[in-house]
């Protein structure tokens, strides 16, 4: 899909399908580190595509993450091959290719996972947003979470709007 060698997507609703799937392996990175990551990003002008995935490897166990439609996320274990060009686009005007850099990744490469919880937007009045589930991944110093940017990944860094409700994984 989208070009990418290995990535099959099993997009699930809810967060009790999502928990369902892959709560248990989720939890079972607490205690590893980060240790690299890849987005997709054109090489023309260097911005992100957030409709691809986000790669993130865990001393050998690649996860990847990928938000699709108002509701759907996917999650995707070791799968992807980053090393691999990106084909098919040769219609579009732009190129997209696997980038390791990214501002808001980089300070967590090295860092121990403490915590893993799945999140979601719940917020007190209606929303087109409510019941999509977002996936936090807690350090030492801060907070990751790969979240619907309403038809694509967003990533945000530090601590959870409240109106998210958090179920941990594990521990």
């Amino acid at each position: 899909m989208m070009g990418i060698s290995g990535f099959e997507p099993s997009f699930l609703v809810g967060i009790e399908a999502v928990r369902q799937a892959h709560g248990s392996r989720l939890a079972t990175l607490t205690g590893r580190p980060l240790t690299g990551f890849a987005l997709v990003r054109f090489v023309e002008n260097g911005d992100w595509f957030a409709d691809c995935p986000v790669v993130l490897d865990f001393d050998g166990v690649q996860v990847e993450v990928c938000h699709w439609k108002l509701d759907e996320l996917s999650i995707g274990w070791d799968t992807i091959d980053i090393a691999v060009t990106i084909t098919g686009w040769e219609w579009f005007e732009l190129t997209p290719e696997w980038s390791r850099t990214d501002e808001r990744l980089e300070p967590f490469v090295g860092q121990e996972l403490r915590e893993v919880a799945l999140l979601e937007w719940r917020p007190a009045s209606y929303d087109l947003a409510a019941g999509t589930v977002a996936v936090e991944f807690a350090f030492a110093g801060d907070c990751l979470r790969i979240v619907n940017g309403l038809d694509e990944n967003r990533i945000e860094v530090g601590a959870a709007h409240p109106d998210y409700i958090r179920h941990r994984l594990g521990r």
